[in-house]
C-alpha cells in the first residue's frame, strides 16, 4: 500500500512537470510569432501611404521637390527596408532637374505581395 501511493505521488509529479512544460511551449510559440510578425494593421497602413497619397496627379514642380523631401525623410527613417519608397524621374533616379514652376504627373504604385501588402512602395514623376 505504501508503494502505491508513493508511485501515485511519482505519477503525478510527471504529469505535472510535464503539463508546466507545454504551457511554457506553448507561451514561447505565441510570444515568437508576435515578435517575427512584421505586418501592419489597416490603420497604420493608411497612415503611411497618406503621407504621399495627397501628392498623387498633377502637381507643381514645388509639391513635387516637398514629395521627395517627404520620401528621403521617410526613407531615413524607416528601420524596414522593405518600407524604402523608390522614386523615378523620367525613367532615371535623378530628380535635380525639376522646374519648381512646371507642372509634374506623379503616379502612386503600391506593393502587392507580402507583409507590406498596400503599402506605397514606388512613385514615378512624369511630364503631363
Amino acid at each position: 500500500m505504501e508503494n502505491a501511493s508513493k508511485a501515485l505521488i511519482i505519477a503525478g509529479a510527471i504529469l505535472l512537470a510535464i503539463l508546466i512544460i507545454s504551457l511554457g511551449i506553448l507561451i514561447y510559440n505565441q510570444a515568437s510569432s508576435v515578435v517575427t510578425d512584421n505586418s501592419m494593421d489597416e490603420v497604420s497602413i493608411s497612415t503611411f501611404n497618406n503621407k504621399f497619397t495627397n501628392y498623387a496627379g498633377s502637381q507643381r514642380g514645388s509639391t513635387v521637390r516637398a514629395l521627395i523631401q517627404q520620401v528621403n525623410a521617410s526613407n531615413a527613417a524607416s528601420e524596414n527596408k522593405s518600407k524604402q519608397i523608390t522614386v523615378t524621374y523620367n525613367n532615371s533616379i535623378t530628380y535635380d532637374t525639376i522646374d519648381t514652376g512646371a507642372m509634374y504627373k506623379v503616379t502612386i504604385a503600391y506593393s502587392t505581395t507580402g507583409a507590406n501588402n498596400g503599402l506605397v512602395n514606388s512613385i514615378t514623376i512624369s511630364n503631363p
